[in-house]
């Protein structure tokens, strides 16, 4: 067991990610990170227990909690993408999520039942199998209503809209002007009606581990990390399709494999895939965006092959 007096040391990458994120804030929020640690480690009576790990933005503390109950401490800034979390979790209530123990407001911090992180579905084997877990997942989270307070799919698909005609200047080939543009009048089709699911918005295969061996009846596979955002669960299915993309270009038909992973994630979660495909192509938009005001003048391949792959789904 790790002493709970034992120094925490921030990792490079991770004050490297909020330094080019955030900053002048995102190094004062590095800096302040062991003592914030230290902070809760001692008013939450817990011990560490582990070495540190961390995502983009996220330090995560292994810990003990006084009544011997194996956690982990989630220590994050408070912003329009984290803000939700702790609400979107005690909405879930551990149904298809990893559950919420505490949490303070003002902080951010969070206590998070332990799951294993050595089993994620990136490393099911079986890639389809990988997918329909993913998929009925998801449809077991999308079936609970978003909290008030959660972020709304139509501001977001609102924005994305507004800053289509940039992007779309942007592309130095005509056919992928034409292609973004597609993207954008899809998702103007659905935009009126955004939905009222709770979304994760990043629930990608990295972001679905088993619970430990001895926790009890909990499902096979729990959500952690969401983005939650209020709308149609069809926002839902992009990072399922372009993740593990090995196994689709293993295919050797790439747009046939993405309608399969397509076909299937609508069949298990009950999806209109007309709707679906508009808000996937939504997605497809975003993403574009992102590359776009990055100062990329071209399409990434992934995006191309994925748009075209559900505009001929809309054909048959």
């Amino acid at each position: 067991m790790t002493p709970v007096n034992e120094p925490i040391h921030v990792p490079e990458a991770l004050a490297e990610a909020h330094a080019e994120y955030e900053g002048e804030a995102g190094r004062a929020w590095t800096a302040a990170l062991p003592g914030l640690a230290a902070s809760f480690l001692e008013r939450w009576e817990l011990h560490r227990d582990g070495p540190v790990s961390h995502g983009v933005a996220a330090l995560i503390v292994p810990v003990t909690g006084a009544d011997g109950a194996r956690a982990v401490l989630k220590l994050q800034p408070v912003t329009d993408e984290t803000g939700g979390e702790p609400d979107a979790l005690r909405a879930w209530d551990g149904d298809g999520a990893v559950r919420l123990l505490r949490h303070d407001a003002e902080t951010g911090t969070m206590l998070l039942e332990r799951l294993d992180p050595r089993r994620s579905l990136a490393a099911m084997s079986d890639d389809i199998a990988a997918l329909c877990a993913l998929s009925e997942l998801l449809a077991r989270l999308c079936a609970h209503k978003a909290p008030p307070e959660t972020r709304q799919l139509g501001d977001i698909a609102a924005g994305l809209l507004d800053r289509l005609p940039r992007a779309s200047a942007a592309l130095a080939d005509p056919a992928e002007r034409w292609l973004l543009e597609t993207c954008g009048a899809a998702l103007r089709e659905v935009a009126g009606e955004p939905g009222d699911r709770l979304l994760h918005w990043d629930l990608h295969y990295d972001n679905v581990l088993a619970p430990l061996p001895a926790s009890g009846r909990r499902e096979s596979w729990l959500a952690i990390d969401p983005k939650p955002l209020a709308g149609d669960p069809g926002f839902e299915l992009f990072p399922a399709l372009w993740n593990r993309w090995d196994d689709v270009t293993a295919t050797g038909d790439l747009s046939r494999a993405v309608r399969r992973r397509f076909d299937l994630m609508t069949e298990i979660v009950g999806l209109d895939r007309e709707r679906a495909r508009a808000w996937t192509l939504g997605r497809v938009l975003q993403n574009a965006l992102w590359n776009t005001e990055s100062g990329e003048t071209v399409l990434r391949p992934v995006l191309t092959v994925i748009a075209r792959a559900l505009l001929d789904t809309g054909k048959h």
